[in-house]
């Protein structure tokens, strides 16, 4: 798998924050960089409240993207 993408599809809840940080931390000099959630709102969520917690400048997927979020800045 390409090292810019990120797929949390199983992992436990309270294993996303480690490793979406490490994710971006090992890899912001290779921006932009995919996390792909699922459809599940909850780990959207747990995502975003991390990347916003680091500043980070991203985007969330909608439509045929949903589930997927893209990082552009640290």
């Amino acid at each position: 798998m390409n090292s810019h993408i990120l797929d949390l599809h199983g992992l436990r809840h309270h294993e996303v924050d480690i490793r979406i940080e490490n994710f971006i931390f090992l890899n912001q000099e290779e921006f932009p960089l995919t996390i792909i959630c699922g459809n599940s709102d909850k780990m959207i969520s747990l995502a975003s409240e991390i990347l916003k917690k680091h500043g980070c400048k991203y985007d969330e997927g909608t439509g045929y993207d949903y589930g997927k979020i893209m990082v552009y800045k640290l």
